[in-house]
């Protein structure tokens, strides 16, 4: 489906790191009205995604022609501490936009994460059975299920380790670890027993907007090139903020980190693009050249200049916590 200029798209969801990516991305080249229960911007419209009747005025005024869901309670702890809201949001959010989009005849894109796979395998595709562990994965794998059963034309995009979105958005690893450089730590303690794929929400954006454009409806995994751990990523971030002197990263397993993380996370979430790279659709960067991208977001509040990546060009994904 071409996407022009009168192009109408309702995102719902649209106020965290993800949604202001979409924002970005979508607005120039379509019609869009953004909406979320949190109006932290002037480009947003209050909407609440657990509310079937009010989600269905606000999406059937805009008459849009595809609707693009990015609510979700993302937290692994809150989720944990509230099931009944992760549930509500993640779960019964999902059905309320597809049964919607359903009425309406229109396609739904849906936001889905890494964290439905249980870790049991060190890599996982398209087409690998999930396992979710944690009330999160759960409730985001019932999304997947009943989007996927209840609409023929829907695009379902599996994200991982998800960076994007700078100081006043990024509620993740990243920021986690400038917020801890800011307030004058120089040692890190970061987990080396956990893997993944990183994600930057600017690329996952651009990417989904390919495949839409494309009409190849279905799921797909969409993540950056390339695997690693926590500690990888942390070393890195340190490195591209000029800090590598300066800020030591210590390794410790995630035990260290067992009470303020309880909720259970596996030990892999690497994702493969196996079907975008089939059909030619993978425009996916290598995890460190979206890394030195992002960085350059922080650089004017940490001293020293970022470094330039050291990943030359960019390279097909392979194999492999961040969410939207």
């Amino acid at each position: 489906m071409k996407l022009t200029k009168n192009s109408r798209v309702y995102i719902a969801g649209c106020g965290g790191m993800l949604g202001e990516a979409v924002y970005q991305h979508f607005s120039p080249r379509t019609t869009v009205l953004a909406t979320d229960i949190d109006v932290n911007a002037d480009w947003l419209e209050f909407a609440d995604v657990r509310d079937y009747t009010a989600m269905q005025r606000s999406i059937g005024e805009f008459k849009p022609d595809i609707v693009i869901n990015l609510a979700a309670l993302t937290d692994l702890e809150f989720c944990e501490k509230n099931a009944e809201n992760a549930w509500l949001t993640n779960a019964l959010g999902a059905e309320n936009l597809a049964l919607i989009a359903g009425k309406l005849e229109i396609p739904l894109v849906y936001i889905s994460t890494a964290g439905i796979f249980d870790g049991a395998q060190d890599v996982y595709n398209d087409f690998d059975a999930p396992n979710p562990l944690s009330i999160y994965a759960k409730s985001k794998y019932h999304g997947e299920q009943f989007v996927q059963s209840h609409l023929r034309e829907h695009f379902i995009f599996r994200a991982g380790w998800m960076m994007g979105g700078g100081e006043s958005k990024d509620k993740k690893f990243v920021n986690k670890i400038f917020q801890q450089i800011k307030r004058g730590s120089r040692e890190l303690f970061v987990v080396d027993d956990k893997a993944g794929t990183p994600t930057f929400t600017r690329s996952f954006a651009a990417g989904m907007f390919r495949v839409i454009e494309s009409g190849l409806f279905g799921l797909y995994n969409q993540v950056c090139g390339g695997d690693c751990n926590r500690y990888d990523v942390a070393v890195e971030f340190v490195r591209l903020l000029g800090l590598g002197d300066q800020v030591q990263v210590t390794r410790v397993s995630s035990d260290h980190f067992k009470r303020e993380y309880f909720a259970p996370r596996p030990a892999s979430e690497k994702l493969v693009n196996l079907k975008l790279d089939a059909r030619k659709l993978n425009c996916m960067p290598h995890w460190k050249d979206a890394l030195a991208e992002y960085a350059k977001q922080y650089r004017i509040d940490v001293s020293g200049p970022p470094a330039t990546s050291r990943h030359s060009g960019r390279s097909k994904i392979s194999v492999g916590e961040d969410r939207h």
